[in-house]
Formats: C-alpha cells, sequence, structure tokens
C-alpha cells in the first residue's frame, strides 16, 4: 500500500492519467481497472477513472504491480548545504535521480537520504518519496529540501501551492537572440505525440510562467537566469526551447543543438528561499556553482559576477 498527495502540477487531472503520470512505466488503462476494482481511494472513498484530482487529495493505492520494492538505505555521500530537525537542504549531483522509478532503484537521492536520516523523514508521500517535497530532474544540478516530519513537509507543500517559494536557477542556451529579459506564460502539460515528454500545450496544459534575464552572451550562446513562479516538469527545459533558445545539453528538448560533450542539461538550480516551518523566518541556500558550469562559461566566454544576479532577477 502506498499513499500520497496530489500535488500543484497535477490539479485538475483525471485520477487515472495522474497515476500513468506518477508511474510511467505502467498504462492508463491498467490504472482504469485497478480504480474499478476499487485498489485506489480518494480521501479513503472509491472513485470512477474519471475523477478530478484537486490538490492535497490523498491517494490510497491498496494494489501496484508491480508491486513496490523496498528501498534500502545506501551510504551515498551527501553535499548538505543545511539541516536541523525539520529540514535537510543538499546540493544534487549530475546524474542523480531524485526518487526510486522502473529501472533507477539504487543510487538515487531517497536511498542516499535514507541512510543520512535513519528515520527522521515526513511520510506524506510513500515509501517511494519520503521527505520528497519538490523534485529535479536527473541531469539538473542544485539546491532540494527534503522535509523531516510531515508538519514541515505540510506546510512547505503549500508554501509551494500558493508560488511562495524562491527559486533561481541558471542556463547556459544556444540562441542569444532572446530578450534581455522577458516572462514566458505558456500551459504545460503532456506531449500528445509522446507521454514521456512535456510540451507547451494550450488545450490540457496547466499555467506554467517562467522569468528569465539573459546575464551574458557570445558568438550565439547566452548565460541566463530563470525564477520559477510555476513549477511544472521540465518547465524551464521546455519554455527555453518552445521560444528557440534551448539548453544546451537537453537531450530531449534540443537533440543535436549542443557540439559540447555535456552529461544532460546545462541547468542548475542555484537558490532556494523559504520561510522555515518552524523558526518562522525566512532563509535562502545557495549551491555553488558546478564545476561543468564553470569550465563551460569560460570556454563561451559567459564570465559574471553572481554577486550581482539578485539585482536583476
Amino acid at each position: 500500500m502506498e499513499r500520497f498527495l496530489i500535488e500543484m502540477e497535477q490539479d485538475g487531472m483525471r485520477i487515472d492519467a495522474c497515476l500513468a503520470d506518477r508511474y510511467p512505466e505502467l498504462s492508463r488503462s491498467h490504472f482504469q481497472k485497478l480504480i474499478k476494482e476499487n485498489n485506489v481511494l480518494v480521501n479513503e472513498k472509491s472513485v470512477k477513472p474519471s475523477y478530478t484530482c484537486t490538490v492535497d487529495d490523498e491517494i490510497t493505492m491498496l494494489q501496484v504491480e508491480p508491486k513496490p520494492v523496498e528501498i534500502v538505505p545506501e551510504d551515498i555521500p551527501l553535499d548538505v548545504l543545511y539541516e536541523d530537525s525539520d529540514i535537510l537542504v543538499v546540493n544534487k549531483p549530475k546524474d542523480m535521480v531524485v526518487h526510486p522509478a522502473n529501472g533507477h532503484l539504487s543510487g538515487t537521492l531517497v536511498n542516499a537520504i535514507l541512510f543520512h536520516c535513519k528515520e527522521d523523514l515526513s511520510g506524506i508521500n510513500g515509501e517511494i518519496r519520503p521527505g520528497i517535497v519538490h523534485r529535479i530532474d536527473k541531469d539538473t544540478t542544485g539546491s532540494l529540501v527534503i522535509c523531516k516530519n510531515d508538519k514541515s513537509h505540510i506546510f512547505l507543500a503549500e508554501k509551494i501551492k500558493v508560488h511562495d517559494i524562491d527559486r533561481i536557477y541558471l542556463g547556459i542556451v544556444k540562441g542569444s537572440h532572446i530578450n534581455d529579459s522577458g516572462i514566458v506564460n505558456e500551459p504545460i502539460g503532456r506531449d500528445p505525440n509522446n507521454r514521456l515528454k512535456m510540451a507547451v500545450n494550450l488545450k490540457n496544459g496547466k499555467e506554467a510562467v517562467t522569468h528569465y534575464v539573459k546575464l551574458k552572451e557570445y558568438d550565439g550562446y547566452a548565460l541566463m537566469a530563470f525564477r520559477l513562479e510555476t513549477g511544472r516538469t521540465h518547465q524551464i527545459r521546455v519554455h527555453m526551447a518552445h521560444i528557440g533558445c534551448p539548453l544546451l545539453g537537453d537531450e530531449v528538448y534540443a537533440p543535436k543543438q549542443s557540439k559540447f560533450k555535456l552529461n544532460g542539461q546545462c541547468l542548475h538550480a542555484y537558490k532556494l528561499g523559504f520561510e522555515h516551518p518552524t523558526k518562522k523566518e525566512y532563509m535562502a541556500f545557495y549551491a555553488p556553482i558546478p564545476d561543468y558550469f564553470s569550465h563551460l562559461m569560460d570556454v563561451l566566454h559567459l564570465e559574471y559576477d553572481f554577486k550581482e544576479l539578485e539585482a536583476v532577477i
């Protein structure tokens, strides 16, 4: 059995589509069958596959096939930016999946935090996603907060829901023709032609707003800063590809765009700021610029003094 809460990005989705999105290795028809057999409960009640999810609905999965495996704690080093009895903030490296999924049952951030935190983790998102209140992609580096108890999880989930968390990302894009600053306000949803991708989807997408500033440009490339107003899956990657300035190294949304040997998209979650769930004071955490990113800035002559960053975005 697994329990989890509907997050902002699933608000308004059909329950069968939501589950297929959460478990991409399983089909939508599979979940329709489970729902009809009353193996899926919403707020402890049976529903139809057409049920429309709402933020904070509690989903109880009585049966999921294949059955969830036990997630084993692993002694994987963590770059800890901050830790107390309520939260843990880490600097996630490249090529690390946040939570276990089909094909990635070990070596994930969850395996690492289970070892690091022992029993001190929020259980709201179930055994596969303990403490996880938000995510970043496997090849995106940077700051991520983990909740050590349910009280902190509920508090920060609500902050995310009302867009009351500061999230500043850095990225390098191909295409310096982009405006010096601007806003991309285009809805994002599943790509109707490929359910493993996201896309600007005017018909079925959810509101997605990305603020951007061009920090430096050179020879067709640009160093960018992004402030997320919403937090859709792959939001920055989709929005930048949509306006013709894809992130370097993005093998999903900008194939064959980069002449550099990069391991995934050039995107870094630089700043994470929010009100502490217990102290009730604003705290900000900064993940150091990774070596690969700094090296690429040097190669492309995109040097920048990040002390000036928050004055422009």
